[in-house]
């Protein structure tokens, strides 16, 4: 399975932080915000990542990243010139997702404790997240036997309490469904359209996050603030980094500890070197 972070837009809800910066760059208490999706989809076992983002704000994202191969994995990237939908991803990364399945994560959704996904895939996963404002979000409706009856973009009268956050898994119809869709009202390609069309096929499934689990659109200046006093307070707490891309994939042996050493080696006096130096003194 092969993952794509879409990491564009222009992060109105963000101004004036986003005048210079992409929304995506911006920290997220002691890491750049992207860092978490990609060791969200890390978690699943994705070593194979695209990086969807403006045109102006791609070359940032090399030089923070490279081609990935000082982490044990491989970063391409991928231009999107205006924001047209999330579905549009796909379409976008035809060449990259190849004859795979694939997830989209989106930029600015940060995850804690999320259900692990197989990689063999009949269909599309999406999860269901308990809010008390469903009207802001995609909506998830489910019968008795939590299995999916309809999705909503934003309904005015929501059929249930539930969610669609930015985490998606599908197989490999995913782009031939993706260019089939039509552009909204709004003039994109939705991604409650492409999941609607996997519903009326039957190859839709949604995953409902246990309590307890922590998801946040860190799209305004509001849920920024949120989920960077989440991750200090878990952090300060348990004594690990959450979203930490060198752990990660030490962690999973995309690294060894001559490749981590580097990696430290590199990074000028800091605390984030400190606690990847301690990574190297245990046996993880």
């Amino acid at each position: 399975m092969k993952g794509i972070i879409l990491s564009g837009g222009t992060g109105s809800r963000l101004y004036p932080l986003t005048s210079t910066v992409n929304k995506q760059l911006l920290p997220v208490y002691d890491k750049p915000m992207i860092y978490y999706p990609i060791c969200t989809l890390l978690s699943c076992g994705i070593t194979e990542f695209c990086i969807i983002s403006s045109p102006e704000y791609l070359s940032s994202y090399e030089k923070l990243f490279g081609d990935g191969s000082q982490f044990g994995i491989k970063i391409t990237y991928r231009v999107q010139y205006k924001p047209k939908g999330i579905a549009e991803s796909f379409i976008i990364a035809d060449d990259f997702i190849g004859d795979d399945n694939v997830a989209l994560i989106l930029g600015d959704n940060i995850f804690h404790g999320m259900p692990r996904i197989k990689a063999s895939l009949t269909g599309a996963v999406i999860f269901g997240y308990e809010v008390n404002n469903p009207k802001n979000y995609g909506v998830v409706e489910f019968d008795k036997d939590d299995k999916v009856i309809s999705i909503e973009e934003k309904p005015s009268n929501p059929k249930s309490k539930f969610a669609v956050p930015g985490l998606y898994f599908y197989n490999n119809k995913v782009v031939e469904y993706a260019k089939t869709l039509k552009p909204s009202k709004r003039g994109e390609l939705e991604i409650t359209d492409l999941n609607l069309k996997y519903l009326e096929n039957n190859e839709l499934t949604a995953i409902k996050f246990a309590r307890g689990s922590a998801w946040f659109d860190a799209g305004t200046t509001e849920t920024l603030f949120e989920s960077s006093t989440y991750i200090y307070s878990i952090q300060s707490r348990q004594g690990i980094k959450i979203g930490c891309i060198e752990e990660q994939c030490f962690k999973r042996n995309l690294i060894n500890k001559a490749q981590l050493y580097n990696l430290i080696n590199n990074l000028n006096e800091c605390e984030y070197k400190q606690y990847l130096s301690k990574l190297l003194d245990y046996n993880i």
